[in-house]
């Protein structure tokens, strides 16, 4: 006949296993809309960028973490271009002091906070 504790105690070790793993905090994640700086921006720190109309834009950065820069006044031709720049003011961190350059002008940045990712575009009807 087999020992009964033996046969236990790997269900045990099982459950202690799964009740410790639902225990553990979670990875912490940046709160959206909480200020932000984006490191090692003039070292290629900005990895994609999709315009919120001509008065903020979506930033993505080389982790893949979104931010929302709101711009100080329209930034023209910033909702076609195709590349921005960015202007740190002496620093390797984009803020809220930096801004963007969309088209040989300068865009002054008024708050850059974490985000999302941008909304997706809806599709256009078929015809």
């Amino acid at each position: 006949m087999r020992n009964p504790i033996l046969l236990v105690l790997p269900l045990a070790a099982f459950y202690a296993a799964a009740a410790t793993a639902q225990t553990l905090p979670a990875a912490p994640t940046a709160t959206p809309g909480k200020p932000a700086t984006i490191p090692f921006v003039r070292l290629g720190g900005i990895y994609d960028f999709q315009a919120d109309g001509d008065r903020a834009v979506y930033l993505q950065d080389n982790s893949r973490k979104w931010y929302h820069a709101t711009i100080l006044g329209p930034c023209i031709g910033l909702t076609f271009a195709n590349r921005i720049g960015v202007k740190t003011r002496g620093t390797e961190s984009l803020d809220r002091f930096g801004s963007l350059l969309v088209d040989g002008q300068e865009c002054q940045i008024d708050q850059l906070v974490t985000s999302g990712p941008p909304p997706k575009r809806a599709k256009k009807p078929k015809r």
